[in-house]
């Protein structure tokens, strides 16, 4: 029983750890340095230069190890699908930013546009092809779910793309989304295990991949996930939250990624609202903290702990 849990987290692991060497001098060539803002935090300057889009590193970990179960484990592809669909969305923007020099990446509309093509085939696929229901575990109170009829369409692309933008607002830290993403994925698999759903194979890689890259993506990071990374993890967050029917979850479990979006949110409608004053010395969160005098070591420790926290409350809640 073990057994088949163990085996993807090391297998992905490997597969990471192997490729971080071959990846990240490729990148390096292709010249996909990462281009920090000079307005942003001024101990984030020395970074310019180190190369981003290693997402790449942890999603081929991933995609190769899923391959190995999808026969016996049917109901990993459509999280393999939402992983890879958001990764690829992130990819395009990295290289048109990075390789092309367009600094804009992709323009917001094409990102949503995409973003909204990917999840409505994920929709069309859960509804027609699995046994999954759009009904909601409700935290702490057992055995009850929530049935929003119709509505439950619209709010799952609400849930998917804020998911998927919140974990790409939490990546901007060495290690930061990695570390938090892989405890929320630990925390997946657990219930997973526990419910029998089926989905551990792809929980397990994508622990077993993190952790590969994480000894890459740590501080001092020699390379960063990119667009690729994030938006790839955060379609993997939202995807097995649907395939264990546990969406409300998210908000618990992924407390830092909400409070991220809410953070930058917060700081924009206030700039807007005061003709130019703030209420966070920067935004997305992390930033304020480090420009609190806060190490980028102690960010990712603190925020990685209240994930821990957050995500033993997701038991409890279950």
């Amino acid at each position: 029983m073990e057994f088949h849990i163990v085996i993807p987290v090391l297998i992905s692991f490997a597969i990471s750890a192997v490729l971080g060497p071959v990846i990240i001098p490729f990148l390096r060539k292709l010249k996909m340095g990462q281009t920090e803002r000079t307005e942003g935090v001024q101990s984030h300057l020395k970074k310019a230069g180190t190369p981003t889009m290693g997402g790449v590193i942890f999603l081929i970990s991933t995609i190769i190890t899923s391959l190995f179960y999808v026969k016996d484990y049917p109901k990993i592809i459509p999280v393999l699908f939402l992983t890879l669909g958001f990764g690829l969305i992130g990819f395009l923007d990295d290289y048109l930013k990075v390789v092309l020099r367009r600094s804009d990446g992709l323009l917001p509309w094409q990102k949503f546009l995409l973003q909204v093509v990917v999840t409505g085939i994920f929709t069309f696929y859960l509804l027609k092809y699995t046994d999954v229901s759009l009904t909601m575990r409700i935290p702490f109170w057992g055995g009850h779910y929530l049935n929003l009829g119709w509505l439950a369409v619209p709010v799952l692309f609400f849930a998917v793309i804020g998911t998927v933008n919140g974990v790409n607002f939490t990546d901007g830290v060495d290690g930061l989304a990695t570390s938090v993403t892989l405890i929320v994925a630990v925390f997946f698999t657990v219930v997973s295990i526990g419910t029998q759903s089926g989905i551990e194979p792809v929980t397990c890689a994508v622990i077993g991949g993190l952790m590969g890259f994480l000894l890459y993506n740590v501080y001092p990071a020699s390379v960063f996930m990119g667009d690729t990374g994030s938006l790839a993890l955060g379609g993997f967050v939202a995807g097995v939250a649907y395939m264990l029917q546990m969406p409300l979850f998210i908000l618990i479990v992924g407390l830092i990624y909400l409070v991220e979006v809410l953070s930058v949110m917060i700081q924009v409608t206030y700039f807007k609202a005061t003709h130019g004053k703030r209420i966070f010395k920067m935004a997305p969160i992390h930033h304020h903290f480090e420009l609190c005098g806060w190490s980028e070591a102690r960010v990712v420790a603190v925020f990685t702990i209240v994930t821990a926290i957050m995500c033993l409350i997701g038991l409890l809640a279950l």
